[in-house]
């Protein structure tokens, strides 16, 4: 068991971390999800002179549970890729592990315990919780990025908590968890130096000033939470959720029932005379200015109301084949369009494609051809009403430093496309709108978010989920329109996010490079 119990350990952190998002969404876990890991990097049997191959190694097991567990929805798209995938992302994890055993103390005689000082237990766990935001960093941004279910998405239902992310980003929310898990473990551990030195009434400045950060964080978000909402525009949208079936989505055979189905959702929207109509990603079975039929009966349904209508469709054009947004104005007389600018690898490309062919079997038939990826963000101007759309395309929106894009163009309103039928009922829909609450916590610009099926809803510039469509028995995979009103931010402020971006996550991998540099520089010269 002296042996074992560390594996054990960072399995049950796995566990553990996995449990906090969907379906599961046990966020409180998170707080103590790394405990058993880091007591068994920090306190479990020592390999001589190997302590970062043990770190590492501890916590890739870690890495593997974790994100095979909460990316099991992988499986609905491609079994292969599932088994594969979080063998690479795992390396995130392993990277954090090796930093933080050669950090961490060796263990003493109890009379000089590196534990029992406050100012160095501190600086232990700020530094263990930076490196770990500055991996996840790394992880959202090589190899065009995966930041799929970073720690502090697990908050997402925390509105209080949520709202630092205005200036951190995900990062902040993740650097806290990992801090408190940290402390946790030191805490007990100087607990335990004190009683063997007879010394326990010390005072805990490290505990006290970590668990501070934490309540003024919540204390912060209540505040703003709890400020005068300002001006707004009443925007009424009506999103239709088609629930086409995947396998039906590009079936020459479903065609016609595809059209009559976004027809008959439609005309229930259009009793409503909203503002602005909006159908999900690639919603027509052909691409929409290349075919007369698709043509004709999609702006006979934008001529029958005076508002706007955004939809998604497949676009070719003699620049490349594009995964669109297009906003019809004026009975569908003015067009405007957004080509994708982050396409998914192995989604709507696969990387390498002819000089690896092992990725395009990994999968299958799923992505047949290659799109092409758009070169800017575009602002979409609507005619009904003075605002401006920031449109975002299914995985586009779990991209902090991209939507800031957007925001930074005097976007006033996030609306989110995309089709989750490939992920079938699984929690993959769930996570992914999990994530798109934190892109208008950080700008504080609402977002309308409609998918073909999985969870189409409204969420407000803090984050807050105001409309959502679902069965009377909470099924979100349902046919049906959501209509409902959405108050756009007149001249919106830029937040420190929106200016900034990701300094803090960056400042954060900076910081422990240097810090890193430091240690050895120290251990080669100085020991």
């Amino acid at each position: 068991m002296k042996r074992l119990w560390p594996w054990l350990s960072a399995v049950v952190s796995g566990v553990l971390l996995a449990l906090g998002f969907a379906p599961f969404d046990q966020s409180g876990l998170m707080w103590v999800a790394l405990m058993p890991l880091i007591t068994a990097i920090g306190f479990g049997p020592r390999w001589a002179r190997r302590d970062a191959w043990r770190g590492a190694a501890l916590a890739y097991v870690t890495g593997l549970v974790y994100f095979g567990m909460s990316l099991f929805w992988i499986t609905a798209v491609t079994v292969p890729g599932w088994a594969v995938f979080p063998f690479y992302l795992a390396l995130y994890p392993a990277l954090w592990g090796a930093i933080l055993a050669l950090v961490f103390p060796r263990e003493t005689a109890e009379s000089e315990s590196p534990w029992l000082s406050s100012a160095a237990n501190l600086r232990l766990c700020l530094f263990g919780a930076g490196a770990w935001v500055g991996t996840e960093w790394l992880r959202a941004t090589l190899f065009t990025g995966f930041g799929w279910n970073s720690l502090g998405i697990s908050l997402h239902s925390n509105l209080a908590m949520i709202q630092i992310t205005e200036f951190t980003g995900v990062g902040g929310l993740s650097f806290l968890i990992v801090l408190v898990n940290l402390i946790l473990v030191l805490t007990v551990r100087r607990l335990k130096a004190e009683i063997g030195v007879g010394k326990i009434l010390r005072p805990h400045y490290d505990f006290a000033l970590s668990i501070a950060l934490v309540a003024l964080t919540f204390t912060f978000g209540v505040g703003q939470l709890m400020k005068p909402v300002p001006e707004g525009i009443p925007l009424s949208v009506a999103a239709v959720q088609a629930n086409i079936p995947q396998d039906q989505k590009w079936d020459r055979e479903s065609e016609e029932f595809i059209l009559r189905t976004y027809e008959e959702q439609t005309q229930i929207a259009l009793a409503a005379q909203p503002d602005l109509i909006v159908w999900p990603e690639s919603a027509t079975p052909h691409p929409l200015f290349l075919h007369r039929e698709v043509e004709r009966r999609v702006k006979q349904l934008a001529a029958e109301f005076p508002g706007d209508f955004l939809l998604g469709t497949v676009n070719y054009d003699s620049t490349g084949d594009y995964n669109s947004a297009v906003l019809l104005s004026r009975a569908g007389a003015r067009a405007q369009i957004y080509n994708k600018m982050h396409l998914v690898p192995f989604g709507e490309y696969v990387p390498f494609r002819e000089s690896f062919p092992i990725f395009a079997w990994l999968v299958g038939d799923q992505v047949p051809a290659d799109f092409d990826a758009g070169t800017e963000p575009v602002i979409l101007n609507m005619d009904q009403r003075p605002v401006r759309i920031a449109p975002l395309i299914c995985f586009e929106d779990t991209l902090g430093p991209l939507a800031r894009r957007f925001a930074q163009k005097d976007a006033q309103l996030f609306v989110t496309i995309t089709n989750d039928g490939w992920f079938l009922k699984t929690a993959g829909s769930a996570q992914h709108m999990a994530h798109a609450i934190f892109r208008s916590a950080e700008t504080k610009l609402p977002m309308v978010r409609v998918a073909n099926t999985g969870v189409t809803g409204f969420i407000d510039r803090f984050g807050r989920i105001t409309h959502r469509l679902a069965s009377e028995e909470g099924d979100t995979f349902i046919q049906g329109v959501l209509m409902g009103q959405v108050t756009v931010p007149v001249e919106p402020v830029p937040t420190f996010y929106t200016r900034f971006g990701e300094l803090f996550s960056v400042g954060c991998l900076v910081g422990t490079g240097l810090t890193m540099a430091t240690f050895f520089v120290r251990r080669r010269f100085f020991a």
